[in-house]
């Protein structure tokens, strides 16, 4: 026996990432501010946490956004030579590095974590990188972190 489902009920199981994305203050915050400002249309599937240098940004807070319900995390930054703190981008890479094993160790797929650059004026770069995300994140499912996955409304 064949059950059909309308086209409703199939928008209503589905999955619905939860992201989480630490933006460095001074230039993918002012992306994302940017991108808002134009009215540049991009995923709402998506937290942000405003840090004041991507280098900040510690595996210990990426593991704690994952367990806490995170399918995926996102840490943007100032380009290189763009940092307001001059080699807060070298450290961010530093830390991602660190925080990719961490994850690989835990058995997750490294893909649910991701290094991006966006300044302050690549709003467009920002809805792209949004989306793109989201995307990837939507094709791998729900964390296996998580215990109750959430549907579309």
């Amino acid at each position: 026996m064949t059950v059909k489902t309308s086209k409703a009920q199939k928008k209503k199981t589905e999955f619905v990432p939860n992201i989480v994305v630490f933006a460095c203050n001074w230039c993918s915050y002012a992306g994302a501010d940017t991108a808002g400002v134009n009215r540049i249309q991009h995923s709402p599937n998506f937290r942000i946490i405003r840090t004041m240098c991507s280098g900040r940004v510690t595996p210990g807070f990426v593991l704690k956004a994952l367990k806490l319900g995170a399918d995926g995390v996102l840490v943007s930054g100032c380009h290189f030579g763009d940092c307001h703190y001059i080699f807060g981008n070298y450290r961010a890479v530093e830390q991602f590095e660190k925080t990719k094993a961490l994850v690989k160790t835990l058995g997750l797929d490294e893909k649910r974590v991701r290094l991006e650059w966006v300044s302050a004026a690549e709003g467009p770069r920002w809805a792209e990188v949004i989306d793109e995300f989201v995307g990837q994140i939507a094709a791998l499912g729900p964390s296996p972190l998580n215990h109750q996955p959430r549907l579309k409304e």
